[in-house]
């Protein structure tokens, strides 16, 4: 099949609202597959990492950013570039620690729950966006940073916000092979 002359080759990008409905069929079908909300969320945690390893080349290609010199800035980055990148929101983000080492993404609207009401009274522990948590933490463990990411809040369960929070747990160490 040819294009019409002239016309720029799309780079073939699905709508947010597709992905959405897409994804709560994905969430409802892991539903009927599982009895337990803890393997749907594990199962939703590692498909989002799967995304995540690979997603972080894309991000990287198309977003023309600096390094990162400290978990603040990577913080910073993920909230305010790769949220808005590829779902279109902003999270507002805040340090919870210290060290220095323990962030917040909070989202005041989360697109993935678009379509979705209230989660059923017996799946009261699904944590519907885990998919999120699985893929920022293979994204940062592909540019070196190990990283613990859970939800903290979710208005999904009735609370005010959704909250992500990610604990940075150390700088991944490149081993170099030494010549003998």
């Amino acid at each position: 099949m040819s294009r019409p002359p002239g016309r720029k080759q799309d780079s073939h990008k699905i709508s947010r609202e597709l992905f959405v409905l897409t994804y709560g069929a994905l969430v409802a079908q892991l539903c009927k597959d599982y009895e337990k909300d803890e393997d749907v969320n594990s199962c939703l945690d590692k498909m989002g990492y799967g995304i995540g390893i690979r997603l972080i080349d894309d991000f990287l290609a198309h977003s023309d950013v600096k390094r990162c010199r400290s978990y603040s800035e990577t913080a910073d980055m993920i909230a305010q570039v790769a949220f808005k990148m590829y779902l279109g929101v902003t999270p507002s983000v805040s340090c919870s620690s210290a060290a220095g080492n323990e962030f917040s993404l909070i989202l005041d609207k989360n697109p993935l729950v678009d379509f979705v009401e209230e989660l059923p009274v017996e799946r009261a522990s699904l944590c519907y966006c885990n998919l999120l948590c699985g893929v920022i933490r293979g994204a940062l463990e592909m540019v070196h940073l190990a990283a613990e990411v859970t939800f903290l809040q979710d208005r999904l369960k009735g609370d005010a916000v959704t909250e992500i929070g990610i604990t940075f747990l150390r700088k991944a160490e490149d081993k170099k092979a030494k010549k003998k």
